[in-house]
């Protein structure tokens, strides 16, 4: 399964293993992948002399990783191969003590402390780019804290079980059979969620705040750059994110940043965190901001993991979020019908007539790729036009299957309690009203800043964005914004990029000038 290019990169990253680690297979012979996942962990075992293949009849398709001849607590139902490759690789290095996925020592401490037994289960489709993040979070949780298992099941071979629970999309976790948390995360997100739903044996408490020259709220484009140029100017900086690479490791494919003809969103991310990991720069992932204080000059910063921080300069780069349609029944189905990430939750819709609400860049793009999957593609735009590029708009109305209606208003998305069942869309020219029937919503009408913690403290305007002027200064002194949540133009990787960099030379000189007050 595994070709030998991709077998001895795997052989490099087991060279350094301490202890002997199994794949404990229980599962049927007659099943339908039983083959393919045979093959894929033999094939993963022969590039390392401390992994072993086990196997027990059994009823399904499962296998659990075992350290030293005892459960990890990490097990896998499917096969996981696709974007859950590295997941597999990344439970064998993790349990190994090794990987690139631990957080700080603040966030581990926080982990261990998880009151268990926690038994956790997350719902995957192989085709989904964010459910490895998810995976991936949840099994180093469970080898910080023995008192959590995990497992990882793919939707596409466990169908039965997806449809008894009525699932409409992925990842999904299950926290004890009890549904804790659907669709994009991180680690930060479920770990407030895991504290909330079991509790902490709390034995540290963060008192003394910490203090930096310049910090930086945001890890994507915008971030990296004013933590880069910050940091060569000699300043002590840190960088609080919830992710390095922000929205950006939600984009595929890249071909519009100069000087690099083609990229993926996960490479840029990896390459923006090796860039910064080259200079004295405190990377705090797994962060998200609840308070801001403005005291004396001085910015006060808290955080969701109790921490504090104060700086006399703040950047804020939180980027956008995807903007949701705000209408009835919208949140009710989010999971169950109405989904963002056409590549997540295409899959689940095969054969199906689906809405694609907005005419833009993103959405006639997610309309071309769900054509090939569904039976029906519905576009939903509320201009008169649509708004994407010509190449894109001539390749959608090319597609047989996609269907285009202009100047509609979306005013409820209907269903039966446990699905979607249609849409309820507003002719904008004549007034009348009626019910699309079909079986899901994917919404891309673009996005909104994340300004929200911020709108205490420095000025937006009606859409949300961070006022700035053409030196990314806020009406605070030694407060900025760069990227997509400031008022710049056009929401670019490449122009977010420079506006960070503009924003960390601003605080540069307004320090020089003692203009941060």
């Amino acid at each position: 399964m595994l070709n030998e290019s991709l077998k001895k990169q795997v052989s490099d990253i087991f060279i350094g293993l301490d202890a002997a680690y199994s794949f404990d297979v229980h599962a049927s012979k007659e099943h339908e992948s039983y083959n393919e996942l045979i093959a894929l962990l033999e094939d993963v075992a022969s590039c390392s002399e401390k992994i072993t293949v086990s196997f027990t009849e059994a009823n399904g398709l499962l296998f659990r990783l075992k350290k030293d001849g005892k459960p990890t607590g990490i097990s896998f139902r499917g096969v996981p191969n696709g974007h859950e490759f590295t997941s597999l690789l990344l439970a064998i290095l993790n349990s190994d003590g090794k990987g690139k996925n631990f957080p700080d020592e603040h966030i581990s401490q926080k982990i261990k402390e998880l009151k268990g037994p926690i038994r956790l289960t997350t719902y995957v489709s192989l085709t989904c780019t964010n459910c490895p993040d998810i995976v991936q979070a949840l099994n180093m949780m469970t080898v910080l804290n023995p008192g959590i298992s995990h497992e990882m099941v793919d939707g596409a071979i466990n169908q039965q079980e997806v449809e008894e629970l009525k699932l409409q999309g992925v990842p999904a976790v299950f926290a004890d059979g009890e549904l804790l948390h659907a669709g994009r995360g991180e680690l930060g997100e479920l770990l407030v969620k895991l504290e909330n739903h079991y509790g902490s044996d709390r034995s540290s408490v963060e008192t003394e705040a910490k203090v930096y020259d310049v910090i930086v709220v945001g890890g994507g484009p915008a971030g990296s750059a004013a933590a880069i140029y910050s940091a060569r100017k000699g300043l002590s900086v840190a960088v609080l994110a919830e992710r390095v690479g922000g929205q950006v490791k939600e984009t595929v494919g890249i071909e519009n940043l100069i000087s690099i003809p083609k990229t993926t969103g996960d490479a840029l991310a990896a390459n923006l965190k090796l860039h910064m990991n080259a200079y004295k720069i405190d990377i705090l992932e797994h962060r998200s901001v609840t308070k801001v204080e403005v005291a004396d000059g001085q910015k006060i910063i808290h955080v969701n993991s109790g921490e504090r921080f104060i700086t006399p300069a703040l950047i804020i780069a939180t980027g956008a979020s995807w903007r949701k349609l705000n209408t009835p029944g919208e949140s009710e189905y989010i999971g169950k019908g109405v989904a963002f990430c056409p590549h997540c939750d295409g899959p689940f819709y095969q054969g199906k007539h689906v809405a694609v609400v907005g005419g833009g860049n993103s959405g006639i793009e997610a309309a071309i790729d769900l054509s090939g999957i569904c039976s029906k593609v519905t576009v939903i735009e509320f201009m008169d036009e649509l708004k994407a590029d010509k190449v894109l708009q001539e390749k959608a109305k090319s597609q047989p299957n996609i269907e285009i209606i202009l100047s509609a208003q979306t005013t409820e998305v209907t269903g039966n309690g446990e699905k979607v069942t249609g849409i309820k869309v507003k002719d904008r020219k004549t007034g009348q009203e009626y019910i699309k029937e079909l079986d899901g919503i994917f919404v891309q009408i673009g996005l909104t800043p994340n300004s929200g913690i911020f709108k205490d403290i420095v000025n937006t305007n009606r859409f949300g964005e961070i006022e700035t002027d053409t030196h990314c200064r806020t009406n605070i002194p030694g407060i900025y914004a760069a990227g997509d949540v400031a008022t710049t133009p056009y929401k670019q990787i490449i122009i977010a990029m420079g506006e960070g960099a503009k924003a960390a030379l601003s605080a540069f000189e307004d320090r020089i000038r003692n203009a941060l007050a």
